[in-house]
């Protein structure tokens, strides 16, 4: 087992993990990260995406050894309970998450959307979100709350 340093949410940290471990167990077992959800464990559902370089990338999968030296976005970093983000608003206002398990999958895509793409059209965001599941059938109000965020920033 080696220690190996990861920057999660700008912050460094050490682990002692084997290299081959996968980032979503570190987030939540070590670093006590719940935004990422265990959904399918093989990269398919995207309930555990975060960014590594602003690009989404599945937790279930990405082993940490390949991210020394990287920077790490979990939902937790993108704002605080006092100063949520505006997608995160955007979530709740548009009551866009019913049971939940999908909206770190859908936010995190949506932000690295909207990093590359400011103004995207209702198909850029359409396109953004499909490889993502939602099975509450909420497709419509994450896709509005994603044009509020647009709107209200």
């Amino acid at each position: 087992m080696a220690a190996i340093t990861l920057t999660v949410n700008g912050h460094q940290h050490q682990v002692a993990a084997e290299a081959d471990t996968p980032l979503l167990y570190v987030l939540r077992n070590d670093l006590e990260l719940n935004g990422p959800r265990f959904g399918c464990g093989l990269g398919q559902c995207g309930s555990c995406t975060v960014l590594v370089d602003g690009q989404p990338a599945r937790s279930c999968i990405t082993e940490i050894g390949a991210l020394q030296g990287r920077r790490i976005t979990t939902l937790e970093g993108l704002g605080t309970p006092d100063k949520l983000h505006a997608l995160q608003r955007a979530f709740i206002a548009e009551q866009a998450a019913q049971c939940g398990y999908c909206a770190n999958g859908m936010i995190m895509a949506a932000k690295a959307l909207l990093d590359s793409t400011p103004e995207p059209s209702e198909p850029e965001i359409r396109d953004a979100l499909a490889p993502y599941l939602c099975r509450c059938g909420t497709h419509n109000r994450i896709v509005a709350a994603v044009q509020r965020a647009v709107r209200e920033g």
